[in-house]
């Protein structure tokens, strides 16, 4: 690749992990089509794309743990409780034709969005609640099936764990990112990416400005986060999951 392209992928990569990490998802939004309009095949596309969105979640989780907001006991608690269900979506194919799994995924990516909107105070306060064994059993099932959804379908689930996460638990919408691009970012993506990487090939020489664009967008967007606080990462969220939504009913009618 010429160093002009190198730098446009660096570019591309930088924005789009900028705003996921504000959003809690939503990378794959610009750099899957762009990875595919550079001239990549659909399969090596994506694994490339998934193997640099884990350095998202390495850049991001610095920073969050720096601000020592982070919980680690609730930090394994949602890797236990999702980690399994990544997994097991990797190893089976949903029986359901693509076409419909992209078009109910977008829906519904629409549908958290247009929520969120329309609840102004929604992840504003941090009110964590306490759950007994029947709540929490609830929660980690939640999380286990959104993480089947991220292994066999890959797309935009950290949306559905950052507001799961909100609504369920208790979080502010900080918050719920933080610990959404540490479970999605770094160890679901990190689960999908070997995974990927052994079943297709990957653009080993595209990937080295791809990764950096996304450890410094993770660590930037985070930050931003941080200083900005709620307001600005709902208005993200809800931007992103519009935006996602949208374009994943219109490409369901494109196949």
């Amino acid at each position: 690749m010429s160093a002009t392209e190198l730098l446009i992928l660096f570019i591309i990569s930088l924005i789009a992990n900028l705003l996921s990490a504000l959003a809690g998802g939503g990378a794959g939004l610009l750099q899957l089509p762009a990875l595919l309009f550079l001239g990549l095949p659909f399969p090596t596309a994506l694994a490339t794309h998934k193997i640099a969105s884990v350095a998202l979640g390495v850049g991001a989780s610095i920073r969050h743990w720096q601000s020592e907001k982070l919980d680690v006991r609730f930090s394994l608690f949602i890797l236990a409780a999702g980690l399994p269900g990544v997994w097991l979506g990797t190893q089976v194919i949903l029986d359901v034709p693509e076409h419909w799994a992209k078009l109910a995924l977008g829906i519904l990516t629409i549908a958290i969005g247009v929520y969120s909107l329309f609840k102004p105070n929604l992840g504003q306060k941090n009110e964590i609640r306490t759950h007994g064994f029947r709540e929490l059993s609830i929660g980690c099932s939640v999380l286990f099936i959104i993480g089947v959804l991220n292994g066999s379908l890959t797309s935009g689930t950290g949306l559905f764990v950052t507001l799961w996460l909100i609504r369920w638990f208790g979080f502010d919408f900080t918050r719920a990112v933080a610990y959404t691009l540490i479970l999605v970012g770094l160890f679901w993506n990190g689960v999908g990416a070997l995974f990927l990487a052994q079943q297709t090939t990957v653009a080993w020489t595209w990937l080295p400005p791809l990764l950096l664009g996304s450890l410094v967008g993770g660590y930037a967007g985070a930050h931003w986060a941080l200083l900005k606080g709620n307001k600005l990462v709902k208005r993200s969220f809800e931007l992103i999951t519009i935006a996602v939504g949208s374009h994943l009913v219109i490409s369901s009618f494109m196949h």
